[in-house]
């Protein structure tokens, strides 16, 4: 297993890089390894909508090298990911081929709202990295029991932890503040 030595955030599909959350988790984090918030390149343009996942996936996957040179780590020692459609796209660009410590993944998008047939996991089988999904026990793009199905083909180590009562975006001080706890003890074992 590859030790992280930092960590890259990306935000869900409508929101920046100054998401509340991604910003709490960098402000309790960065004292234990270097953290950077990133826009997709869509969002740095101005655009609130993303093109499609998969070419959003292919420029994380050109940009990672660089990013992990700016923070002054080599690729498979940074841990990426973040909410939703961010979260997403690091798993994405990850299953095709990009090198990580490990996925982070914040309420991860596994279908539309009351969709449960249009799954988002083609891709989970090619994935062979450490895996920490955090997810509301009430959010409508996936259900902790969906969650622990569909995630069961991700060949890397799969950690779940549910959030009681929290929805897709968790908006309570409390909700955020155990996102952070969930990350930060996930992110010691992978400290060595």
């Amino acid at each position: 297993m590859r030790s992280a030595e930092a960590l890259l955030l990306t935000p869900g599909a409508g929101g920046g890089a100054d998401h509340r959350t991604l910003v709490g988790i960098e402000d309790a984090l960065s004292d234990r390894l270097p953290v950077r918030r990133h826009d997709f390149a869509y969002r740095r343009a101005g655009r609130r909508a993303p093109p499609r996942a998969p070419s959003v996936a292919a420029e994380l996957v050109g940009d990672l090298p660089q990013i992990a040179a700016e923070m002054g780590v080599s690729p498979d020692g940074l841990v990426i990911g973040g909410r939703s459609f961010g979260g997403r796209v690091c798993s994405m660009a990850v299953a095709d081929g990009a090198r990580a410590a490990g996925l982070v993944l914040l309420s991860y998008p596994l279908h539309p709202p009351d969709r449960p047939e249009r799954l988002r996991t083609e891709h989970f089988p090619l994935i062979r990295v450490p895996c920490l999904f955090v997810s509301g026990t009430r959010d409508p793009f996936a259900a902790p029991d969906e969650l622990s199905e569909h995630t069961e083909s991700i060949s890397g180590l799969v950690t779940l932890r549910f959030i009681d009562g929290a929805r897709h975006d968790p908006n309570t001080i409390a909700a955020r503040r155990a996102v952070v706890e969930h990350l930060g003890s996930w992110l010691d074992t992978l400290r060595g």
